[in-house]
């Protein structure tokens, strides 16, 4: 039976579903490592996760002491994913309860989109590895459409392939891009309090937030009340 309200949910993947932030601290220390520049720790590349492989590998760069060239990124980048892509859910998990309650959430009739600045590619492999992509049934990465988030195109097309329009959709992430996505799409967020948001939670005036990834059906059950 399909949920009164809320049938397609939307979420974002990097500091919401997984915490794959150690898998990328290897890859970009390495893509360093081949440049002769020094590692950064797991704190610093927390703080760079969110925008997109671009972003990440430029602020990398910057941060090590060498400002990437503008002509040189996309090289820089492709490079990065060469790496990456291999080694993305070696340490990569899904936070506590993220398999049991999209399983619940997929049982109870919603259909569960992914709409991530990760790149289309890198997000399926990775799904697939985390056995995650069974839940799954829309994937729009952060190279699927010409725009990334907080542009509202990337999930109104996650949320279009779900077969629903925006007005059945929910979304939820953990930073404030996702929060901007969602309000320019119209459409209701929750925050997470963990994940990788450089924005205090309460900064982000998300419709509601949770702790604890299995609190998700009771806000959903709120904010449909």
């Amino acid at each position: 039976m399909t949920p009164r309200r809320f049938p397609a949910i939307v979420f974002d993947f990097d500091g919401t579903l997984v915490d794959s932030a150690d898998d990328l601290r290897t890859a970009l220390n390495r893509l360093l490592a081949e440049a002769g520049l020094p590692p950064h720790p797991i704190a610093a590349v927390r703080r760079m996760i969110g925008d997109g492989v671009a972003k990440l590998v430029e602020r990398g760069f910057a941060a090590a002491g060498r400002p990437v060239a503008a002509d040189e990124l996309a090289a820089q980048t492709r490079h990065f994913l060469a790496i990456y892509e291999p080694i993305s859910a070696d340490s990569t998990r899904p936070y506590p309860g993220v398999p049991e309650t999209l399983a619940a959430l997929v049982g109870a009739g919603h259909r569960l989109g992914l709409c991530t600045n990760k790149p289309e590619r890198a997000s399926r492999l990775m799904l697939a590895r985390l056995g995650l992509d069974r839940f799954l049934s829309s994937v729009v990465g952060g190279d699927t459409l010409p725009v990334k988030k907080p542009d509202p195109a990337p999930l109104l097309a996650a949320i279009a392939g779900l077969g629903l329009s925006p007005s059945a959709a929910l979304m939820v992430g953990d930073n404030e891009h996702d929060v901007a996505t969602a309000r320019a799409a119209g459409v209701p967020v929750v925050a997470v309090s963990w994940g990788y948001s450089r924005v205090p939670l309460a900064e982000l005036h998300a419709d509601a937030t949770i702790d604890d990834f299995a609190e998700l059906p009771a806000a959903i059950a709120r904010l449909a009340a």
